[in-house]
């Protein structure tokens, strides 16, 4: 089994930064890609951003340019850098982890957006 820990979530002002990163830990294999994805009240699950382990990202349309997404192989821990946030990108986010076999979530950490 492999575990997500999330950490960094909170409360910050709207255009004030948080940084949320995740580690993975237990029996892994061949980590393909690791990513966040956030879910609003009353909303669906979407994909935040992704990276592979080549590097090669991928972000949702409304946190372009704000949110930058990052990752460590070697510590198997992915970053999410978030600049610039807007009341609209409060969500529980969610650390994703696949591999070519199986994908494994975190139990996710509440990001608010309020002045």
């Amino acid at each position: 089994q492999v575990q997500l820990v999330e950490s960094g979530g909170g409360l910050v002002q709207p255009g004030g930064s948080l940084r949320l990163s995740c580690t993975a830990s237990g029996n892994m294999f061949s980590i393909y890609v690791m990513g966040w994805y956030r879910q609003a009240p009353g909303k669906q699950r979407d994909l935040v951003a992704t990276i592979t382990t080549g590097g090669s990202t991928n972000y949702a349309d409304s946190v372009k340019g704000r949110f930058t997404i990052s990752r460590d192989n070697a510590k198997n821990t992915v970053n999410l850098q978030m600049n610039d946030l807007k009341p609209e990108d409060t969500a529980v986010y969610y650390c994703k982890l696949a591999t070519v076999a199986m994908n494994y979530w975190g139990k996710g950490t509440l990001v608010t957006i309020s002045s």
